[in-house]
C-alpha cells in the first residue's frame, strides 16, 4: 500500500518528541555507534539517520513495548550492519599509488647491445663514425656536429645518411640501439 506525501510526514507535534529523544539518548547513541564504526563522522551520520527513522515512526516511541533507548540502539546497529554489507558487496576501491617506474631490463642485454654497436661503428669509415658519435652518442644537433667536426652542415647530413645505411645493412634492418629509424 502506497502512502501519500501527507501521510508519510510525521505530525509537527512529534518534533518536540524527537528533540527530547535526542537530548536524552543522543550522547549514548553517538558513543555506541562510534565504538561500532570507529569513525566519528560516520557515527554522527548514523545517529542522524536513526533519529530520522524515529521521527518517521513516532508510534514506536510511545507504544510502551520495550525501552526507547533499546529501540534506538537496535536501529543504529542495523544501519551500521546494512552499510557494512553494502560496502562488502561493492568491489574494493583501488587506492592511488605513487608512480613506480617499470622494472629495469637485464643489464647484460644493454652491455651486449653496446658491444655490438661499438663493433659495427669500428667497421665504418672514420668520417662516418665521427658524425654518428657526435649526433647519436653525444646528442648534438647537425649544426653542433658540423661545428665540432669543422665541416659544412650538408657534409654532416650526407655522412649521416651513408653511415646509417651501412649500419642498417650490417644489422639486417634491425634497430641497433642508437635510436635510429630503420626502414
Amino acid at each position: 500500500m502506497v502512502r501519500s506525501a501527507g501521510q508519510r510526514r510525521a505530525p509537527a507535534g512529534n518534533e518536540a518528541l524527537i528533540r527530547s529523544l535526542f537530548a536524552e539518548h543522543g550522547r549514548a547513541l553517538l558513543a555506541y555507534v562510534t565504538r561500532l564504526t570507529e569513525d566519528r563522522a560516520l557515527a554522527e551520520d548514523i545517529v542522524q539517520e536513526t533519529i530520522l527513522r524515529a521521527w518517521r515512526n513516532p508510534e514506536v516511541m510511545v507504544n510502551g513495548k520495550g525501552s526507547v533507548r533499546g529501540w534506538l540502539l537496535t536501529v543504529a546497529r542495523n544501519i551500521v550492519i546494512d552499510q557494512s554489507r553494502a560496502r562488502a558487496a561493492r568491489p574494493a576501491e583501488v587506492p592511488e599509488v605513487p608512480y613506480k617506474p617499470p622494472v629495469a631490463r637485464d643489464h647484460a642485454d644493454h652491455v651486449v647491445n653496446q658491444m655490438v654497436v661499438m663493433d659495427a661503428l669500428e667497421q665504418l669509415p672514420v668520417e662516418h663514425r665521427d658524425v654518428l658519435i657526435q649526433i647519436y652518442l653525444k646528442g648534438r644537433t647537425i649544426k653542433e656536429a658540423a661545428d665540432a667536426l669543422g665541416v659544412p652542415v650538408g657534409t654532416v647530413k650526407s655522412r649521416t645518411f651513408y653511415a646509417l645505411r651501412t649500419l642498417r645493412d650490417t644489422f639486417g634492418g634491425r634497430d641497433a640501439g642508437l635510436g635510429m629509424v630503420t626502414r
